[in-house]
């Protein structure tokens, strides 16, 4: 009975404190991305050829997220039933839009106008009990044009 009640108190904790940190970091991607509206990224690998940067230099944005114990327990709940593990996909969304935020905030820092040939690669850096992911780390990274 006592292992039930603490897993209650886990399961219920961490889904609080998980939507809390969640919503927060949503709020600081949206302010930010919108802050960093004017810097295009984008794909392309070639840039349009009428463009004439005095200068191009790599730039790169890294985070690494956990997943919080509520997540972890819906995820291996899900893997029991199969189907979307939608827990992961806004870990995933966030580390993505963060890494891009970042990889922005140097191309700034730097006097950029564009980037182009972005690029994302994503890894799980902590397999934890049950190979269950435990972080997700994202790497954005792309050439930036100076005027």
């Amino acid at each position: 009975m006592l292992e039930l009640i603490t897993l209650i108190v886990l399961l219920a904790l961490g889904y609080g404190f998980g939507r809390v940190a969640e919503l927060r970091h949503y709020r600081s991607i949206q302010s930010r991305e919108a802050q960093y509206r004017n810097l295009p990224a984008i794909a392309t690998k070639f840039p349009d050829p009428s463009l004439r940067p005095r200068e191009t230099n790599l730039v790169t944005g890294n985070v690494v997220i956990s997943v919080d114990y509520f997540k972890r327990f819906l995820s291996q709940l899900r893997n029991i039933v199969g189907g979307r593990v939608k827990a992961y996909e806004t870990l995933l969304d966030r580390a993505r839009r963060e890494a891009i935020l970042r990889m922005k905030e140097d191309a700034h820092s730097q006097g950029a106008s564009l980037i182009f040939n972005v690029k994302l690669e994503t890894s799980s850096i902590y397999k934890g009990k049950g190979r269950a992911i435990g972080s997700v780390e994202v790497l954005a990274y792309g050439t930036a044009f100076m005027d």
